[in-house]
């Protein structure tokens, strides 16, 4: 897998699929059209601001809520190569494997890092590095069975290979 390197968008506790993407856009499933609206319940600048590679940090309980698989479809179009929280729901974190959308917990990560900050993250290794302030984190690795599965751009992709 390539490591990730952006721009962090910091959100705090339980932030829930229906602020990833409001329950007004679902009847889309263009990931396009999905990622014009992502996060815009939050933040309404986040699809001006956010560019390719760009990283999400949050606190616990990222992506609780409905268990719909337009939440990161919407986060990997708009062009966010990973999240980081201190918790994901569980639901959400393995819609995000299944679509290929890389998610990493690690608890000091989420705490430490702030919005702006540039992060750069080896999956190999589960390194997280926050650029900004010199700091690493070490958050855990992919099995090569899930990097895989990210790197075919998810499940469905993962499985017609074999």
């Amino acid at each position: 897998m390539e490591n990730a390197n952006g721009r962090v968008f910091k959100y705090g506790d339980n932030v829930d699929t229906d602020v990833i993407i409001p329950a007004r856009y679902l009847n889309n499933t263009d990931p396009k059209d999905l990622a014009a609206h992502c996060m815009e319940d939050i933040d309404k600048d986040f699809v001006n601001k956010v560019n390719e590679g760009d990283i999400i940090v949050a606190n616990k309980n990222f992506g609780c809520g409905s268990s719909r698989e337009h939440a990161p479809i919407a986060i990997k179009a708009a062009g966010v190569s990973c999240v980081i929280a201190e918790t994901f729901a569980r639901i959400f974190y393995r819609n995000a494997i299944n679509i290929g959308l890389p998610i990493i917990e690690c608890p000091e990560a989420a705490r430490e890092i702030n919005s702006g900050d540039v992060v750069n993250i080896d999956f190999d290794s589960g390194i997280i590095t926050d650029e900004t302030t010199g700091k690493k984190y070490q958050g855990q690795a992919f099995p090569e069975f899930m990097q895989k599965i990210i790197d075919l751009g998810g499940l469905v992709n993962y499985i017609n290979t074999k």
